[in-house]
């Protein structure tokens, strides 16, 4: 396993919000991995042919297969004016901030220039920081957020955050549990949208499918907390669509532009009476512009509409292909990546490139929760144990013909760059003491903010 950061789990540990530890608790099928005789993990890897960094081509020739499961790491942009105000954030980043991921160590996001958050999206990235923003700073004490972004949360202003999304509450790419917790937040009041619930969901609710029946059901019901006793409070805005980020002086976000929009057709109207014809129905509802402006003042605001994949440097060395369009490497929906001109009928098909498969948001896009990418991580190993049972052709590479070295002749290229690579022993004495330092303030872990800090330790 070759991965950039000096520590393994990526979004285990760098996405998931710090008051989600069951789902944390996924990184204990991996720690039982990294304990297996045939398994080597090489941290602090940079994929590429500059100073200090492995070329895939320096990997690729020692194995018999080769699997890219590295994820999204870049944002989706509006495209819209102001974007790069200072007060408007990446959700992505803000959450890497508290997470703890070294990439944004330095981010300090102001959270005292002013009373007002808006959140661009409204998937569970959203959510999550909505309610990192709302949360009790008791609630998040003892979780495994960093020290320095709970000092700064301890000191925010923040007490209205509004999510707002482009297209109905029915078309949200949110989840009821999420929406739940928000909602059952202490001393935190929920203030329903400007339009009534009628107007946005445009259907009886007996007809909606289960699932969207219980979302509308939700929402209607709002917070326990009534608005007049809230110390803070939320607002989900629909029908509205980002236009450009305004600025009294060039330099701070002072607001937010929207153009409003309305459906394209009537909700009700596509609903049949078939449970999964119309949740696919209603969930790809559309939206069209209206001409309408309206405006949110607010000091900060983030950005939370999707990410997307990038290739690694040296894909086409190795003859592999990547959809900018989709953010993804081609493949056959299993796992194998896919090249055009490999197919029975010559440059009329696409075929399977030899050895190369793939996993997760770089195989099927940014979609889904930790649970469905472990079933899709299962899926593609399987379909990578079979191909070898089945005789199917795998890499040649430089080594065709003899068994090939694997770990150990990469080791010694990794050895000839100059590279500091960190092994599953690095890593358990920087997971060891993390720990530490956690349970010194009471907490699980307290993260190490920088891979300096990291390397320091492995080499103390």
């Amino acid at each position: 396993m070759f991965e950039s950061l000096p520590v393994p789990y990526g979004l285990v540990r760098f996405g998931v919000a710090p008051d989600h530890p069951d789902v944390k608790k996924s990184a204990e099928t991996l720690e039982d991995v990294g304990k297996w005789p045939g398994f080597d993990f090489a941290g602090n890897i940079q994929i590429g042919d500059g100073p200090g960094q492995l070329p895939l081509t320096s990997i690729a020739p020692h194995y018999d297969a080769m699997l890219f499961a590295y994820g999204a790491s870049r944002d989706k942009q509006l495209g819209i004016p102001g974007e790069n105000l200072k007060g408007v954030i990446s959700a992505r980043a803000f959450v890497g901030w508290y997470n703890g991921l070294p990439e944004y160590a330095h981010l300090n996001p102001d959270l005292q220039a002013g009373d007002t958050a808006v959140i661009i999206g409204q998937g569970n990235v959203a959510l999550d920081v909505a309610r990192f923003l709302l949360s009790p700073i008791n609630r998040l004490k003892n979780t495994d957020v960093s020290e320095h972004a709970l000092e700064t949360v301890s000191k925010s202003r923040i007490r209205d955050v509004k999510v707002i999304g482009r297209r109905g509450p029915l078309q949200a790419p949110y989840t009821i549990k999420e929406l739940r917790e928000l909602l059952n937040l202490p001393a935190v009041g929920f203030a329903p949208p400007p339009e009534s619930w009628d107007e946005l969901i445009q259907a009886e609710r007996k007809k909606l499918p289960r699932q969207l029946r219980r979302i509308a059901e939700v929402l209607e019901r709002g917070s326990k907390t009534p608005m007049d006793q809230a110390d803070k409070a939320w607002q989900l805005g629909y029908l509205r669509s980002p236009a450009e980020f305004l600025s009294s002086n060039g330099e701070n976000l002072k607001a937010v532009g929207f153009e409003q929009t309305e459906y394209i057709s009537d909700i009700a109207s596509t609903i049949s009476g078939d449970p999964q014809q119309d949740l696919n129905n209603v969930r790809a509802m559309k939206v069209k512009g209206t001409g309408k402006k309206t405006m949110l003042r607010a000091n900060l605001a983030f950005i939370s509409v999707g990410y997307q994949s990038e290739p690694l440097p040296g894909f086409d060395k190795l003859g592999i292909p990547f959809d900018e369009n989709f953010g993804i490497i081609p493949n056959d929906m299993y796992g194998r990546v896919m090249a055009p001109g490999r197919g029975p009928a010559g440059a009329l098909t696409a075929g399977h490139i030899p050895g190369m498969y793939c996993s997760g948001w770089v195989k099927r896009g940014p979609t889904g929760v930790i649970a469905s990418t472990m079933d899709d991580a299962f899926s593609t190993g399987d379909i990578i144990v079979k191909d070898w049972e089945s005789g199917v052709k795998f890499s040649e590479g430089e080594e065709a013909g003899r068994k090939k070295e694997g770990f150990e002749a990469v080791r010694r290229e990794m050895q000839r760059r100059g590279i500091r690579s960190v092994s599953w022993p690095d890593w358990m004495k920087i997971d060891t003491e993390e720990r530490r330092r956690g349970k010194e303030k009471g907490k699980e872990r307290e993260k190490f903010r920088t891979i300096e800090e990291m390397m320091q330790l492995v080499d103390s």
